[in-house]
């Protein structure tokens, strides 16, 4: 009589249940269960259930599927769909309109959410992951949840991102992630993310090894005598699952002597343990028999109705077979009607590969079509289709790429698997322009998680295979393929590429022409070639116009100013920029949907002609367009141009929001140029609130990721924000040799436009640093040349802040407060806030030293106001540092936490405003509301609460303040 307690593991069930005690301070959690097949993981993760439930927490499980693996966030659903399908609808209408669009692509039950709306765009998938976060906070409203996934060896590439996004930004409120899996065997992903969480300390990680001896004689129980205890302990060597099978087969000696049909090699178990398997199973009877290989065909869990089907039996006989697997074991119920798992995974495996080949096709092939008759979507044929389906067959060609078709945004790699497969069963004689569509499709899967070497020989095939006379198609394939050689950071290779593409065209002026003309504008600019951007531009421009086609002439004018952006002349930026702006704003929505890259290059123009606000508008245009309709590669630079631009005018939290989400899709990408962008941009933002340790590590990353890219603009601005923050940490020399050796010499060459003068204002404070005066000069001096020759009032704020900067450390603070005080009035002309303030704490230290303290009180004030909107707040304390000095005391609109407290103590009034109002449980847009704040703003100074506060969730804030007020109540008056 086999135990049916949970033998032995004490060690980890203390470990769990520190876990769950955590769990109920409010703290979010995640635990890895990791151990072979049969070790125990399952029975494991059972018995953490059923403590937390006996808590009280809400538990909800899933797990993975050998043979579904390719069915986009199963794992999620399996876990969540039955719960959610059961909440009031008043429930999930709680959360924003977008989160519920999001979550209605994933979750079957919440699909009537979706509106007509569509999901995230493929680069943007992060917002998927956000709002299954969202949901699981929501979950976790009244009480902890513990999710429990298991066999997370087998899931699929959409859970598998969602698991590396939630390990690395966990729920705010109270849930533990419990999750299990095998070793060498999870996908690297995966494995990369959970080690990560590990060294993060984010994680706990519990190895379950064999059990001993003493705890397999009581596993087994009395009934077992010693000697054969101890031979079956050998011969499974403490697992488990095999100790239990082998026990079995001893409980049966005697009563069968099947044939040896289940293969050990086939599966990876002892021979002693498959062989026991063949003896479980002739016990039963022929029915039962093709029903539990029809189940295995069907899925683990399965329905009684599609074994059936894979077994070609009458459900009646099937539901009879059903009632004797369950008598015998092999399989059990689940928590839902009418459907059944294997009690093991190694059983279905088992059963599944003793089945003959012939007869397995055949039952793949009956599940499609009884999968069909039921209507259920191509997702969830196509495994069934890809096993059974013959070279050649087109419907199965068209069932595959619809499912590749469908799971192309939110699971990229499904996606490819199903294209490939479709390109597998095409028939030899389909057009080449069906196979060069199917490669398209492909490559642009692959391209989608980062897969690029994969990507780009599809794409090569394609370009060998198109027919002469399809140009479009021709350029459409070779423009793909640079653009994969551009993400890899190939540059000279997609030079060469669209070079060769345009030669090949028969006419100078057609649209193939000016989308490869802009192509290689955009390519000189990431290769830094500002110059040769203009030859192209200018064909580009005359061949759109020759065509008469707004929306691509829109694009080739954009990309014609920010050629002459980078290099001048000014009017002739202005110029093309103006002409550019009016057609781009004078197309509808539906025109610009076609080229929306007019709208986004548009906006890179005007970033470097300091038309920040017009920048602005073009940009969040260009990214409304790109998420609405999915186009873009990804979204045309957006995450580099638009996050720049909102620095520039005082808007740091959201550009902190956008950049955090554009790291996340660029992590997804695995792209290094468009991750190594996003990070460095990051950096500038992290620098400018105060997060040294975050600035550093995003740069430091950035940095890193450009190592083996060729020269050019991306590796150029990673040396140029990692040297930022080395300055401010104190290391200028370091700061110098980066600038220097990266970003194109003493004249800083690899930056273009305008903001080569505020590069060059870095440098020549880095110099100042080190005490090296002549080179700061020469750093200013060159400085003030490029803001004569761009003639832009940012570049000359710049240069003049560099100049004050050499001339207050050369003892002139007359001279240096006036060039700070042109530089502030420079940079607010534009409308840059930070950059005004920043010059104006210069001029208050300089009129300081000049003997004129009151303007200097002045000019710091107006600087530490401006940098406390925006959220700057190391600059802030910069300037009321040097109020300080002057005798000044800084008073805030709001009352500060005392800076000797703790806890609730050291809150500010408005932190404290919203942790009452959490206790109140009100959403972040109903406080918002109330305070009158931006969403933003509020999550924002949750961020700080939990931080001073030393929680981790809503939840456990709202006890802390409750806590308190208890106290509080209890003291004599």
């Amino acid at each position: 009589m086999l135990a049916h307690h949970l033998v032995g593991r004490t060690e980890e069930l203390d470990s769990l249940e520190q876990l769950l005690t955590e769990l109920d301070q409010g703290r979010a959690r995640a635990v890895e269960v990791v151990g072979e097949a049969g070790i125990g993981k399952t029975r494991l993760l059972s018995e953490l259930a059923a403590h937390a439930e006996h808590r009280g927490d809400l538990v909800l499980s899933g797990s993975a599927s050998e043979l579904e693996r390719n069915l986009p966030f199963s794992v999620i659903v399996d876990a969540l769909d039955e719960y959610v399908e059961g909440l009031d609808a008043s429930w999930i209408a709680v959360l924003d309109d977008d989160i519920q669009a999001e979550l209605a692509h994933i979750f079957p039950s919440l699909s009537a959410l979706a509106g007509g709306r569509e999901p995230a765009a493929q680069h943007e998938r992060y917002r998927s992951h956000r709002a299954v976060r969202a949901l699981l906070d929501r979950l976790a409203t009244t009480k902890p949840l513990v999710l429990v996934l298991d066999d997370l060896h087998w899931a699929d590439s959409a859970s598998v991102e969602l698991l590396g996004a939630l390990l690395r930004r966990p729920p705010a409120e109270a849930v533990l992630m419990a999750l299990a899996h095998r070793p060498g065997k999870t996908p690297d992903h995966l494995s990369a993310a959970l080690e990560r969480a590990y060294r993060a300390a984010a994680l706990t990680r519990i190895e379950l090894g064999a059990l001993t001896p003493v705890e397999a004689r009581e596993f087994l129980g009395e009934s077992v005598g010693m000697a054969d205890a101890t031979v079956l302990y050998e011969e499974s060597g403490g697992n488990p699952f095999y100790l239990e099978q082998l026990a079995r087969a001893h409980d049966r000696a005697g009563t069968t002597t099947p044939a040896a049909e289940i293969a050990p090699s086939g599966i990876g178990i002892p021979s002693a343990v498959a062989a026991s398997l063949s003896e479980e199973l002739a016990l039963l009877s022929d029915g039962g028999r093709r029903v539990l290989e029809g189940a295995a065909v069907a899925g683990d869990p399965f329905e009684p109705e599609l074994a059936a089907a894979a077994a070609a039996m009458s459900e009646a006989a099937t539901m009879g077979a059903v009632d004797e697997l369950l008598q015998l074991d092999l399989v059990r119920d689940t928590d839902v009607p009418r459907r059944f798992r294997f009690r093991h995974p190694l059983i279905r495996r088992a059963v599944y590969e003793a089945t003959a080949g012939g007869w397995r096709l055949g039952a793949h092939e009956r599940c499609a079509e009884a999968l069909a008759a039921r209507g259920v979507k191509a997702a969830a044929r196509a495994h069934h289709v890809e096993r059974s389906a013959r070279q050649g067959d087109v419907a199965a060609v068209a069932v595959l790429r619809d499912a590749g078709e469908a799971a192309a945004r939110l699971a990229p790699a499904s996606a490819a698997r199903w294209f490939g497969g479709a390109l597998r069963l095409l028939p030899q004689t389909a057009p080449a322009e069906e196979r060069v569509e199917l490669l398209l499709a492909r490559a642009g899967a692959l391209a989608a998680v980062g897969h690029f070497n994969g990507s780009h020989e599809a794409l090569l095939e394609a370009i060998a295979i198109v027919p002469q006379q399809s140009r479009s198609l021709y350029t459409t394939v070779a423009t793909a393929c640079a653009g994969v050689e551009r993400f890899l950071g190939r540059y000279e290779d997609a030079h060469a590429r669209l070079e060769s593409a345009l030669r090949g065209l028969p006419e100078p002026a057609s649209v193939e022409s000016v989308g490869l003309l802009i192509e290689l504008i955009l390519n000189e600019f990431y290769r830094s070639r500002y110059e040769a951007m203009h030859e192209w531009a200018a064909r580009a421009v005359s061949a759109a116009q020759e065509l008469g086609d707004a929306a691509l002439l829109a694009a080739a004018l954009a990309k014609s100013a920010l050629a002459d952006a980078m290099t001048g002349p000014p009017q002739t930026a202005r110029s093309h920029r103006d002409e550019a702006a009016g057609l781009v704003d004078r197309l509808s929505d539906a025109e610009l949907s076609l080229r929306p890259d007019a709208a986004a290059w548009l906006a890179a123009a005007e970033l470097y002609l300091d038309l920040y606000a017009e920048a602005d508008e073009h940009a969040s245009r260009a990214l409304r367009l790109a998420r609405a309709t999915g186009r873009g590669n990804p979204f045309f630079g957006l995450y580099l141009i638009l996050p720049r631009v909102w620095c520039v005018r005082g808007r740091l939290a959201e550009a902190g929001e956008l950049l955090d989400g554009a790291i996340e899709a660029g992590r997804l990408l695995g792209t290094s140029p468009g991750l190594a962008g996003n990070l460095f941009n990051r950096s500038a933002i992290a620098l400018a609130v105060g997060d040294l340790e975050l600035a550093l590590a995003a740069a430091d990353e950035a940095l890193e990721l450009t190592r083996d890219l060729d020269e050019g603009f991306v590796p150029a601005w990673a040396a140029v924000r990692l040297a930022g923050v080395l300055l401010e940490t104190g290391q200028p020399d370091s700061a110098v040799e980066l600038l220097l050796g990266r970003a194109g010499g003493e004249e800083l060459t690899l930056i273009p436009g305008g903001w080569r003068a505020y590069c060059l204002e870095l440098l020549a404070r880095c110099w100042l640093a080190l005490g090296r005066r002549d080179e700061a000069e020469r750093a200013a001096a060159s400085a003030a040349a490029t803001a004569a020759a761009v003639q832009l009032p940012l570049a000359a704020a710049w240069a003049a802040r560099a100049a004050a900067a050499v001339a207050l450390h050369d003892g002139d603070p007359a001279r240096a407060a006036t060039l700070a005080l042109t530089s502030a009035a420079g940079a607010d002309d534009v409308h840059a806030p930070l950059e005004a303030a920043l010059s104006r704490t210069l001029a208050g230290r300089a009129l300081a030293q000049a003997g004129r303290p009151d303007r200097a009180i002045t000019e710091l004030q107006r600087a530490a106001t401006p940098l406390d909107a925006c959220g700057a707040l190391r600059y802030r304390d910069q300037a009321e540092r040097e109020l300080g000095k002057l005798g000044h005391r800084t008073h805030r609109r709001t009352r500060s936490g005392r800076p000797d407290a703790t806890g609730l103590q050291s809150l500010t009034e408005r932190e404290s405003q919203i942790a009452r109002l959490v206790v109140q449980r009100k959403t972040n847009p109903e406080i918002a509301a109330e305070l009158y704040l931006s969403k933003k703003t509020v999550e924002t100074h949750l961020r700080h609460i939990f931080h001073k506060t030393d929680v981790a969730s809503r939840v456990a804030l709202a006890r802390a303040v409750e806590r308190a007020d208890r106290a509080a109540s209890a003291r004599p008056s």
